[in-house]
């Protein structure tokens, strides 16, 4: 999901900033033309980490700022399919709940949630079981697993990452507690526990 890349990139420099150190104004132009950008095989760039090396600077014909050639390190933000992640519902729908997972929301369709029948109450904004007693609210963090990944380089808030949670360990998180507790042999009365 998350990996630190070595990557190489241009970044310009305006007149306004010569007077600046150099390192520290090269990192911030990086940060400012580079944070949250998408690309389908390296995923969103989520910071720059560390400047590796700068090259020697540029001037263009007609154009006051300094070009520099940079190498360094960023960490990136990458779904993979079957990958299991933890996440927070940060909406809650008629069709699903989306999960934020990062710089990306999953989205986690109502069939994928539960075997139970679940209806969508408006009014608390949440999703409930009908047999079950269960429900799913923003807030709730919960355990699922990537199914569908299609990333939008031109637009990163089109792509789709889609979710379940029908698999044994993959749940709401309240819900695997709660069923592991009911798991666990109960102290026979009278006898000391380790």
């Amino acid at each position: 999901m998350y990996k630190l890349m070595k990557l190489v990139d241009t970044v310009r420099i305006p007149p306004t900033l010569l007077g600046e150190e150099v390192m520290p104004t090269i990192k911030n132009a990086l940060r400012e033309k580079l944070e949250g950008q998408v690309d389908k095989k390296l995923g969103s760039l989520v910071t720059v980490y560390n400047i590796a090396e700068v090259g020697e600077g540029h001037i263009l014909v007609g154009d006051g700022a300094v070009y520099y050639d940079v190498t360094f390190e960023a960490v990136m933000f990458i779904p993979e399919l079957q990958e299991i992640i933890e996440g927070e519902v940060v909406e809650a729908v008629g069709f699903g709940v989306f999960i934020g997972m990062g710089p990306m929301d999953g989205l986690l369709h109502v069939s994928q949630i539960t075997d139970d029948f679940i209806s969508y109450d408006a009014k608390n904004a949440r999703l409930v079981t009908k047999t079950g007693g269960k429900s799913i609210a923003e807030g709730d963090h919960v355990r699922a697993r990537i199914v569908a990944v299609s990333i939008n380089e031109r637009e990163p808030k089109e792509s789709k990452i889609g979710l379940t949670m029908r698999q044994t360990a993959l749940g709401k998180l309240q819900w695997l507690e709660e069923a592991r507790k009911k798991k666990q042999p109960q102290d026979v009365a009278g006898e000391e526990t380790a």
